[in-house]
């Protein structure tokens, strides 16, 4: 109880300077970086905001945090408080630059669902992989979030020797093993399709979207067996949040443990939408350390 006490001061200190102030800052002891990812594939044109990477070079290095925004997220704006939290629980963290608009439940909806019921796997595939014949969006193969992570990561492995980021690639690839997935709304929703394809180090979902493959019945993938291990499967949404019923029906079927979905029922600002509550309440600073646990 004393070492959560502790970690919770920290935190809590930390984040103190959210109050009354428009520009969080990272404690001075952690490395910030901002990289355009046109900087790491030239190819890239599209989504050019830059990629926000933090880490605390004076500790042990643990896994990889790769987090994603959700529809209309930009990275350099993504909920710093919680990066803080992940980089004290031992982190790298990257919060990913990636096409996020048009959004998967803006494409895959009415009489383009009735004609393929599998759309929103197929928007997914091509988003985050790149790999698919998929004509709905503009993505190019090289603007897939696998490619863009992978770009990411080699520029850093040449160009932040003491963030030693080579750990995190395995024979040019991403090494998933040391990395856990995260993300809001739609960025949840792609942090779970990876961890069902790849062996993550953890998934947290953070109110991850609603993909349908008909009218009132969730996407098919959901169900897909998981590489993950279930036990490092973790959910939240906001009870007030329009469909909050849903997002739990979607954690259900990927088989997150019920102990392991958490449902934040925090009152949200005037003016704020519980959807993005969950990544922005320092008031949940005790249920991020339990869904990030130790990252080293």
């Amino acid at each position: 109880m004393l070492k959560k006490l502790v970690a919770l001061s920290f935190i809590i200190c930390v984040c103190n300077n959210l109050i009354g102030q428009s520009t969080y800052q990272f404690p001075k002891e952690y490395t910030v970086l901002n990289v355009e990812p046109a900087k790491t594939d030239s190819r890239i044109k599209e989504a050019n905001t830059p990629h926000l990477v933090v880490y605390n070079p004076t500790a042990k290095q643990g896994k990889l945090l790769l987090f994603m925004p959700g529809t209309g997220g930009i990275a350099l704006k993504g909920p710093k408080s919680l990066f803080s939290v992940a980089v004290y629980q031992g982190y790298h963290v990257i919060n990913l630059s990636y096409i996020n608009t048009p959004a998967v439940a803006q494409i895959c909806r009415g009489n383009t669902l009735t004609k393929n019921s599998k759309c929103t796997s197929d928007f997914r595939t091509m988003r985050i992989y790149g790999d698919n014949n998929f004509s709905l969006i503009e993505d190019e193969a090289h603007d897939a979030i696998v490619n863009r992570l992978t770009k990411l990561l080699i520029y850093l492995a040449e160009n932040d020797k003491k963030g030693n980021w080579g750990a995190y690639l395995e024979n040019g690839k991403p090494k998933w093993s040391e990395i856990a997935v995260s993300g809001q709304s739609q960025g949840g929703g792609m942090a779970a399709f990876i961890a069902k394809r790849e062996r993550v180090a953890r998934v947290v979902d953070f109110s991850g979207g609603w993909d349908f493959s008909a009218k009132n019945k969730i996407a098919f993938w959901y169900t897909n067996e998981s590489a993950t291990p279930l036990d490092l499967w973790y959910g939240t949404y906001h009870v007030t949040e329009p469909m909050a019923k849903t997002i739990e029906e979607t954690y259900l079927a990927m088989g997150i443990p019920k102990d392991h979905i958490y449902p934040f029922n925090l009152p949200v600002p005037e003016g704020k939408k519980g959807h993005s509550n969950g990544v922005r309440n320092i008031g949940y600073t005790d249920q991020w350390i339990e869904l990030l646990g130790k990252g080293n």
